[in-house]
């Protein structure tokens, strides 16, 4: 059965573009191509998009800027695409809300293989949260997360927008609370073995995710640090 996501492929080399625009659509997706952000831009404005495959290093407006882009104004999957040796950039892609990267140069398979996991997830998660029962509100510390809705309400009643790894992250601490997650326990509720076990993913996911939740996220109340272990949800939650 063919698959019916649609992928957007940004990268300033037209070679780049081409190849993954005809190995994907082999694999039955749909694909666009842009070769800056400008491009970009009017995909998305014309078209329904499910992932981003994002270079970070391009002319004009890098890959971090339209990262960024991305996040502030739409709930897109974004996967980019770093040097061997950028792994600065790598972290700092994944702080801005990238889903996951794949480092050049890459395996055509390696690349496929990311991208099915990060679309499964969306897919999956998606349809749990409408299999959950009652209406999937959940609180927190005076904050509303709506699971079906995949909509977060602050105290003051505010929505705060959350990328697709936030999201799950959020999902995993809510459902445990006042429970210490490691990071291998948090890497499987988040279905993200494909992240390397020695990278700095899941602090870095916490640290996004606190941005967006404490009053002093250097000093967190919520999430906190169990050292050498992983971290906790401390707080009271309540499940509609």
């Amino acid at each position: 059965m063919e698959n019916k996501e649609a992928i957007l492929v940004v990268d300033d080399e037209e070679e780049i573009c081409n190849f993954l625009q005809d190995y994907l659509e082999t694999h039955g997706y749909r694909v666009f191509t842009a070769n800056n952000g400008d491009g970009m831009r009017t995909v998305m404005d014309n078209n329904q998009v499910d992932l981003v495959i994002l270079d970070l290093v391009m002319p004009g407006e890098d890959g971090l800027t339209l990262t960024r882009y991305l996040r502030e104004n739409s709930h897109v999957a974004v996967i980019i695409l770093t040097g061997k040796d950028e792994e600065v950039d790598r972290i700092v892609g994944l702080e801005m809300g990238a889903d996951d990267y794949v480092a050049k140069p890459f395996s055509s398979r390696e690349l496929l293989a990311r991208v099915k996991t990060v679309l499964r997830r969306i897919s999956e998660n998606s349809g749990s949260q409408a299999d959950d029962t009652g209406n999937g509100m959940t609180r927190f510390s005076g904050w509303s997360f709506d699971k079906v809705a995949r909509r977060l309400t602050s105290p003051s009643g505010s929505e705060v927008a959350l990328t697709t790894m936030e999201f799950n992250l959020l999902t995993a601490l809510t459902d445990n609370p006042n429970r210490v997650l490691d990071r291998d326990r948090l890497l499987d509720l988040l279905q993200n073995r494909s992240w390397e076990p020695y990278d700095r993913s899941i602090d870095v996911l916490v640290g996004r995710l606190r941005s967006k939740i404490e009053q002093d996220p250097k000093k967190p109340e919520l999430i906190k640090t169990v050292r050498g272990t992983g971290y906790v949800l401390a707080t009271t939650v309540e499940q509609d």
